[in-house]
């Protein structure tokens, strides 16, 4: 059972849940809500980030304390569910959950199309924004790095739907794939790093790792592999590419996603493990230098751009390389600055991309070229556009001044960055310019009147603006000059932070510190990005065509054109379209692999012994002459029959060697799979090629003797290096404990690994569909054709033949032999079938309730039971199959799978863990005890599974051959 760990305040930590709770909850409710109400459903879909945010707000942590919960789920692999709410998770919680409220709020108006129409994939949309909102509140609370790396991959997901929201234009199912594949990545190098470090740490917990960081030589190959995961995340050169290609999602999405939220995580993760690890070698320099690199290119980037969007889009990769700088240099001065920078530039950039959808969608167009005079027309979209603008051009008294005045400061004064520290601060201050230019020529581009007498074609068509489009944004806007007016209440937040890091920030953000060196350096910058930006016309000829630095974004296509193509040439030699070729390839490499690693590496020498009995030689030995009869037949039904005498002769080993319910399994399996081979080589000559069995024969014997040689060894060489207690001892005893059944193999499928086993069942269902769409192409399941059903399509597809009344006194054993032709027919098969299928049928009821004490189970008596169906085919045809079990075997399966993972889910409701069984007695009057374990209806699931795979192998390999094979014989071909 869960439990709660932590003395923390029960309410406080259960709304932590509630909060991830209510997001899912919306999430699914929210298709349903949008088909309901339109555009209006977000309004009450905004209410949740909106509520969770009010909870954040009262609940805020006391400096150096924070509210913990831990719910164990699988503690064996560290995935417990462990959230930790701390002032940096509430700093990152504010962020958002409020700016996704507002995103959400403003997405009513955006998505108000003037034609009364709702956009296809608007409830598919709503739920994604929710569901992502839920997702990064859920990533910057997870302490289990584990559970943060299953939030960090949803995001993921959640990023490549909303990027590829308009999946109708190539140009937006681009930029979705590239920013899954490069943040996908990342991902996956992030969490080898995690795996490295919670191996090397012995805890996953993040607040543990970072409290008592591991040292060695291995660390700082971790440290930086969760470097590329944040760095990809956040965009830093040389990943930085896949933002600005991400602006063909909806601006909504631009606004909370590549502004304030998703882009943030990588920022947050670093600034979140700087504490205990920015003193591993690669860190600093990684972070300072790749930091700087990506604010100065991406900020020259940004003022060559055109598209409102692309600028801001750049201009967001340029500060995000400034952040990343500052919190993970390492300073607890830095680290302040580095988050006021972080808070200021999710209120700006969120405010300024809310802007250009409004332009967008009141004009239709976002290129600065076709807007003028669009200040004098919507004069409080230009008063927010202004406000927005200054804080990220760092004019006072905006927030976004006093965060680039504390990054001055704080940098200047670094003991991290010593002598470094006046080159960082240079570049910095360089960034800064281009940050200046590239905010003039967003205001000036969007707003200014550019010389023109009266409005551009665009704005004078432009459509009216309501009072709610303006509202968020203007929120936003506002915040930034409150904050700036008064920074001291965020800068206390802010500074509990900071306070983790050894010392301790001795900077406090003000408006006013005097004036000093970073204040004169704020005018140097604004000066000469302002002057630069008056002359860019004389400047013009000076800029370059091609970019001197490269293009990340070309480089990348090359990148994926060059995987394409070596993918293509690699696919081309190793699977040529042969079967036995890519078997021999697979083959081959489960050879050399574990050889060379065995070859390579230590080992203990193991011991073997040939045989224990006189009687294993004999089976030996017939095993031995059936692989060799094999492989020299060329009768290809004569081998068939000779591999499975291999097989049975397994079977016999195993019921040697004391396991009977292998030995049964073993049997039914093989029998089965000879029935399915035959089948399948009716459509096949009787004989293989002379001269294509004569050229390959050695050649696959040798590969045959190698794999057999391989596994054997690895077999042996696997047991010497043991050095426990062997699990099978332990078994037996476990399953008559804790599965309350005496068959350890049954208890072990359906209980102790019964995660394994729907897996395999799983396999089983996908195996069906396989087989069913190659053979059917087009309708995959249905039920067998039935005696009545003469006259009609057989088998959904084509006509059957007309039916013969049987000879009057004739005897009839089986019904569905009447239409078959009588060459055909074998009245003793028929008589011993009649005879034997209730026999079988009992058998594999009792296999299936005595599995859990005896050898048996659901998997035995469902082969059983296919065995009974297949006797039945045999002796009656396809007609007799269908009057045998008049079932949809889709439906079979289906109610098997269902029974399986129900389960699995009624554990769960009544509290125990997932397929976890209980012991069921019952005394009844005349039968006396009877106990029934909850495991047998798993068991059921998977019998019902057995039993749907036979009857649609017979189905599609038997019945829907025998249509095709009756066809070609009234046209005269032979097969």
């Amino acid at each position: 059972m869960s439990r709660w760990l932590y003395a923390a305040d029960p309410t406080d930590r259960s709304a932590l849940l509630v909060i991830l709770l209510a997001h899912a909850a919306a999430t699914a409710l929210a298709p349903l809500l949008v088909y309901r109400w339109g555009r209006m459903a977000f309004y009450p879909l905004a209410l949740v980030p909106l509520l969770s945010l009010i909870w954040v707000v009262t609940n805020w942590p006391e400096p150096g304390q924070s509210t913990r919960v831990d719910l164990p789920w699988v503690p064996e692999l560290s995935m417990d569910i462990a959230l930790r709410f701390d002032s940096l998770a509430a700093i990152m919680s504010v962020l958002v959950l409020a700016i996704g409220a507002l995103v959400l709020f403003y997405c009513a108006d955006y998505f108000h199309h003037h034609d009364g129409q709702m956009e296809k994939r608007l409830p598919s949309f709503a739920a994604e924004m929710v569901a992502f909102s839920g997702a990064m509140f859920g990533l910057v609370t997870a302490d289990n790095t584990l559970l943060l790396y299953v939030f960090w991959e949803i995001t993921t997901v959640l990023s490549f739907l909303l990027v590829g929201h308009y999946a109708e234009r190539l140009h937006s199912r681009r930029a979705a794939t590239q920013a899954l594949l490069v943040t996908t990545f990342g991902g996956l190098a992030m969490l080898v790093g995690i795996i490295m470090l919670g191996e090397l740490s012995g805890t996953y917990l993040l607040s543990e790792m970072i409290a008592s960081p591991p040292g060695g030589l291995v660390t700082p190959v971790a440290v930086t592999l969760v470097l590329v995961g944040a760095l990809s995340k956040s965009a830093i050169v040389p990943l930085h590419f896949w933002l600005p290609g991400a602006m063909a999602a909806p601006t909504p999405v631009s606004a909370y996603l590549h502004a304030a939220a998703m882009v943030k995580a990588g920022v947050y993760l670093i600034a979140r493990m700087t504490p205990g690890f920015a003193d591993v070698p690669p860190w600093r320099p990684v972070v300072v230098i790749l930091g700087l690199l990506t604010m100065l290119l991406a900020g020259w980037r940004a003022v060559r751009e055109y598209d409102l969007k692309l600028i801001l889009a750049f201009g967001t990769v340029s500060q995000l390389g400034l952040i990343t700088l500052m919190v993970g240099t390492g300073g607890a001065d830095m680290m302040l600055a580095g988050l006021a920078m972080l808070v200021a530039h999710a209120m700006f950039k969120a405010a300024l991309f809310m802007v250009v959808g409004i332009v967008d969608h009141s004009t239709g167009t976002r290129d600065i070229r076709r807007l003028a005079w669009l200040g004098d027309r919507a004069r409080p979209l230009l008063v927010i556009a202004v406000c927005a603008t200054a804080s990220m051009a760092a004019l006072p008294p905006f927030f976004g001044f006093v965060a680039k005045e504390a990054d001055f400061e704080t940098v200047l004064h670094s003991p991290q960055l010593g002598g470094w520290a006046p080159v960082v601060l240079a570049g910095i201050a360089l960034g800064s310019v281009f940050t200046t230019m590239y905010s003039l020529r967003f205001l000036f581009g969007a707003f200014g009147r550019k010389g023109q007498s009266e409005p551009s074609r665009r704005v004078a068509e432009m459509h009216r603006l309501h009072v709610g489009f303006l509202l968020p944004p203007a929120i936003l806007a506002v915040s930034g000059l409150g904050f700036g007016l008064y920074p001291s209440g965020l800068g206390h937040a802010l500074e509990d932070y900071a306070a983790t890091i050894a010392g301790g920030p001795d900077y406090h953000l003000a408006l006013w510190h005097g004036v000093n060196l970073p204040l004169l350096l704020s005018v140097l910058v604004l000066g000469t990005g302002i002057a630069v930006y008056v002359n860019r016309q004389r400047l013009r000829r000076f800029r370059t065509v091609r970019e001197p630095l490269g293009n990340a974004d070309h480089a990348y296509e090359a990148v994926v054109r060059w995987l394409d193509r070596w993918s293509v040439e690699l696919t081309a030699v190793t699977q040529r379209g042969s079967i036995p070729f890519t078997q021999s390839v697979i083959l081959s490499t489960l050879v050399l692999l574990p050889t060379i690693v065995l070859a390579l590496g230590n080992r203990d020498h193991p011991n073997f012994a040939l045989w224990g009995s006189p009687l294993q030689v004999v089976i030996g030995l017939i095993i031995l002459a059936a692989a060799v009869g094999a492989m020299v037949m060329r009768n290809r039904l004569a081998a068939v029959l000779l591999v499975g005498v291999t097989g049975y002769g397994c079977g016999a080993i195993f019921a040697l060697h004391g396991a009977p319910d292998l030995a049964l399994t073993q049997f039914l399996v093989e029998t089965l799979t000879l029935v399915i081979f035959v089948l399948v080589l009716r459509t096949l000559p009787a004989e293989a090629d002379r001269v294509h069995i004569r050229r390959y024969r050695w050649p696959r014997a040798a590969l045959a003797l190698a794999v057999g040689a391989t596994v054997t060894g690895l077999a042996a060489f696997a047991m010497a290096a043991r050095s426990a207690t062997p699990i099978a001892e332990l078994i037996p005893d476990a399953a008559y404990e804790r599965g309350h059944g005496a068959n350890a193999v049954n208890v072990l499928l359906v209980d102790i690994r019964a995660w394994d086993t729907m897996g395999e069942v799983m396999v089983l269902l996908v195996a069906a569909t396989g087989v069913a769409s190659m053979v059917f192409r087009h309708r995959r399941f249905g039920a067998p054709p039935r005696v009545s059903d003469v006259g009609q399509p057989d088998i959904g597809l084509l006509p059957a033949i007309p039916a013969t009344s049987p000879a009057a006194g004739e005897v009839t054993w089986l019904r569905g032999s009447e239409l078959r032709d009588p060459r055909h027919r074998s009245l003793l098969l028929e008589v011993a079938t009649r005879v034997i299928f209730p026999v079988i049928m009992v058998l594999s009821a009792y296999f299936f309730f005595a599995g859990h004490n005896h050898p048996g189970g659901g998997f035995a008596g469902g082969l059983t039971a296919g065995l009974a169906l297949v006797l039945r085919y045999l002796a009656g045809g396809r007609y007799e199959l269908g009057e045998t079990l008049p079932l949809d075997a889709g439906k079979v399966l289906g109610a098997g799978l269902t029974l399986s993972a129900g389960t699995a889910l009624a554990s769960v409701l009544v509290g125990a863990p997932a397929l976890s069984s209980a012991l069921i007695q019952v005394d009844l009057p005349v039968l006396g005890s009877i106990k029934i374990v909850t495991a047998l209806f798993f068991d059921l699931g998977v019998y019902l599974i057995v039993v749907g795979l036979v009857l649609d192998v017979l189905r599609s390999l038997g019945a829907r051959i025998d249509v095709e094979l009756g066809q070609d014989r009234s046209a005269g071909v032979t097969r």
